[in-house]
């Protein structure tokens, strides 16, 4: 979980490869009525996101089923977390990549490509709530030191 530009993709692409287990990116099942609002630069309401919710906690549980998986999404709010939980019978980590307005924007800056503007971004900072059961890992290290941190911290 994170804000936008903070690395979901590219640390869970690397630990759900490390890990030997399938990679979704929650991007990919937004509704084409969602990418068009974001896109406009207009965020999201919670209505906006309860279908993709639903959806990747669907995928979640369906998953769950199989084994295990490694899904990235914002997941900003708390109630967010909640519904992405729902009917999970086994445990889920949640792992929050935090970093500095400034950083992030950086970040979102160079991507070339994504359907979010930045002037979005200090949207979702404004909203994020932390979890205080994630395992917070700074998006300032290098994406393998931040893999050792959430494999280290998930099996203690």
């Amino acid at each position: 979980m994170g804000v936008s530009g903070s690395g979901k993709s590219t640390i869970g692409k690397l630990l759900s490869k490390e890990l030997k287990i399938p990679f979704f990116d929650g991007d990919d099942f937004h509704s084409v009525q969602n990418i068009q609002k974001m896109s406009e630069g207009i965020p999201l309401t919670d209505d906006d996101r309860q279908s993709w919710l639903q959806t990747l906690n669907d995928l979640a549980v369906e998953q769950s089923t199989k084994n295990s998986c490694v899904i990235v999404c914002s997941a900003l709010k708390q109630k967010y977390r909640d519904i992405l939980n729902t009917n999970l019978k086994s445990k889920t980590a949640w792992i929050h990549l935090v970093g500095s307005f400034d950083l992030i924007q950086k970040r979102v800056q160079r991507r070339a490509g994504h359907f979010m503007p930045i002037a979005l971004l200090q949207s979702q900072f404004d909203i994020l709530e932390k979890d205080a059961n994630a395992i917070e890992v700074s998006v300032d290290l290098s994406p393998q030191k931040i893999i050792d941190i959430i494999k280290n911290q998930h099996h203690e």
